[in-house]
């Protein structure tokens, strides 16, 4: 058989055959007088196991570990960890699947938000929030869109476990009309406070007043799930030398009076932890 009559029975092409043959894959047949090389059923064989082990899944090193062993203990070993591996993108596509059906239902619902995709656990709580204002009416606080942005970031890079914890312990802050009610508050006062001058003397009352509403709102469910030693980490570590990198990238996002408002109010949630 020349090589195009080989390909055609196998089912592959011609350019995957001299493919093979230089990877070592599938040994080259002796050419003939007329300079044409001449393939046979053994090489159709092998070129056939070829396709198949590939079509399973396996790479290239792979199937030629396979083709190493004529015993089959290899093609054993190799099909048990290709099984393992498949069993894991199985649950991987579940796992994306279900992300994606929060997505939709959060569409179809409407609340759909510019933060996604996110992990259903957090979708489910952005679709509580957003049940909660539903009859909210004008634009959306700026510091309120940094919140999701923020919670987004943590859905990404903490364990599953601590993003769980940190949801539970916020559920409170935001998942009522009443607290929502408060948070807004604090988003209004928050936002409020964009472009006011911090040497101002006249700031300093506004920024109390966030300050004080912004504790207000937090749930002491939040103070125990970070601890005294956190929450201080947020009102005292920022800018005083030894700070937590990422805290100083995130006051470096606020203007300077929401960030001195913020860290007021985490003081008064330790101060009150305390009582």
């Amino acid at each position: 058989m020349r090589i195009g009559e080989i390909a055609g029975i196998v089912g592959v092409t011609t350019r995957t055959i001299r493919h093979y043959h230089h990877l070592g894959l599938l040994p080259e047949p002796e050419r003939r007088a007329n300079g044409y090389r001449e393939y046979g059923l053994r090489h159709a064989v092998v070129l056939a196991r070829i396709r198949r082990l590939t079509e399973l899944g396996l790479g290239l090193a792979e199937v030629r570990d396979v083709l190493a062993d004529d015993a089959g203990r290899e093609l054993a070993e190799v099909l048990a960890d290709l099984d393992a591996d498949l069993a894991r993108q199985e649950a991987a596509i579940r796992e994306r699947r279900e992300r994606l059906r929060v997505l939709l239902d959060g569409a179809e619902r409407g609340v759909l938000t510019a933060e996604g995709p996110v992990s259903p656990e957090l979708g489910e709580f952005f679709a509580e929030v957003s049940r909660s204002t539903a009859d909210r009416e004008g634009p959306e606080s700026v510091m309120a869109a940094k919140d999701r942005e923020l919670l987004a970031l943590i859905d990404t890079t903490a364990p599953a476990e601590d993003r769980d914890r940190l949801l539970a312990a916020m559920r409170p802050a935001l998942t009522t009309p009443e607290a929502v009610e408060r948070a807004n508050e604090v988003y209004r006062l928050l936002d409020g406070l964009a472009d006011t001058d911090l040497a101002d003397p006249r700031t300093e009352a506004v920024v109390d007043k966030a300050a004080r509403a912004l504790a207000d709102a937090l749930p002491d469910s939040l103070l125990e799930e970070v601890g005294a030693d956190g929450v201080r980490a947020v009102a005292y570590g920022v800018g005083r030398g030894g700070g937590d990198r990422f805290l100083e990238a995130l006051f470096d996002d606020f203007a300077p009076a929401q960030a001195e408002a913020v860290r007021r109010g985490m003081r008064l949630l330790v101060e009150r932890g305390a009582r």
